[in-house]
């Protein structure tokens, strides 16, 4: 049989629950995809935690405290003990601190770990000094330096950390922040991560409704994030570069833009996760252990992801995003 792409077969598999075949001989519709769950969690600090009037992060993304390390190695030994996995992606920075033995750990335990870029530079931008604000207050750190530069060796030099400092080998590439256009026509970053050896990348933030500050969600608000699910498939660009969005819904996006209570960020999780088991999609979960471990500090989200993928059987699994690349192409 030949392959169909992942999101070809959604659109068909969905087509097909709305048309009928009159007259012509029935035909085996191709067998739905097992469903792909990935939980991520991108090593930085966020700003706003662990209270609201915290802004210093945005220099030091890379300087974790102790409450963001415990949670990370605590989210990982739970997530294997429950048969699942935790795609990570590490600012390099991180890699400065004076015991990383929790992030050793954490690879140990078979966890993968990507590039994160080593300041959490912004990829899209256009003037060296937007591309980080540790940059605009510390200007001579890229003296004479173009945006694609700067990029580059932010890139480049974590990956180079990671293999000297914690023996870990990047396994793809996140980057910080997120753009609904993805690199859709960005062909000079796509080559860029090419050339550094990258063979996917996650950028696609998918757009879709949001509650305002405070507000209880609506159900049109939970409909609005799992529709965008359909938008937050792989695919790949015409560099062959491959493309793993995130998820429709964030711990930014619900703790720190609307404030939700653990129980809405929970049942969006609950709808999105059975979107993808009823559809054999992909749903690719993004959080960040410094807001989790405030808002989420009894692991609440992990446990759930990983009870409703072992009670799908053999229609789901927990993987990395490499995982879900190869797919995407196979």
């Amino acid at each position: 049989m030949p392959h169909i792409p992942r999101r070809q077969l959604l659109q068909g598999l969905a087509a097909s629950t709305l048309a009928t075949v009159a007259s012509a001989p029935a035909i085996a519709a191709p067998p739905r995809p097992r469903a792909q769950i990935a939980i991520t969690l991108d090593l930085e600090m966020s700003r706003k935690y662990p209270t609201r009037d915290v802004m210093e992060w945005d220099f030091q993304k890379g300087n974790l405290n102790e409450p963001t390390k415990k949670y990370s190695l605590q989210a990982a030994r739970i997530t294997r003990e429950l048969g699942g996995l935790i795609h990570f992606f590490c600012v390099g920075r991180v890699l400065e601190q004076a015991n990383i033995d929790w992030l050793k750990q954490i690879a140990e335990m078979g966890h993968p770990v990507g590039n994160h870029t080593y300041d959490h530079v912004n990829v899209w931008s256009t003037k060296p000094e937007q591309t980080q604000f540790r940059f605009q207050r510390s200007p001579w750190l890229i003296r004479g330096r173009t945006v694609p530069q700067i990029i580059r060796e932010n890139i480049r030099i974590t990956t180079l950390a990671m293999k000297q400092r914690a023996g870990i080998d990047a396994d793809g590439f996140r980057t910080p922040g997120g753009s609904r256009l993805a690199l859709d026509g960005r062909e000079d970053i796509q080559q860029l991560l090419l050339d550094e050896g990258f063979t996917w990348v996650s950028s696609k933030y998918p757009p879709h409704k949001s509650s305002k500050a405070g507000e209880e969600p609506s159900e049109e608000i939970f409909a609005s994030i799992v529709a965008a699910l359909e938008q937050a498939q792989p695919y790949v660009y015409p560099t062959g570069l491959i493309e793993v969005p995130m998820s429709a819904i964030s711990d930014v996006g619900a703790f720190r833009t609307s404030r939700w209570k653990l129980a809405h960020f929970l049942k969006s999780i609950r709808q999105c996760v059975e979107w993808a088991i009823d559809n054999g999609g992909v749903f690719d979960l993004l959080c960040h252990p410094s807001i989790m471990y405030v808002e989420d500090p009894h692991f609440e989200v992990v446990k759930l992801i990983c009870n409703l993928v072992k009670e799908a059987g053999d229609k789901a699994e927990i993987v990395g995003l490499s995982t879900i690349a190869k797919h995407a192409v196979t």
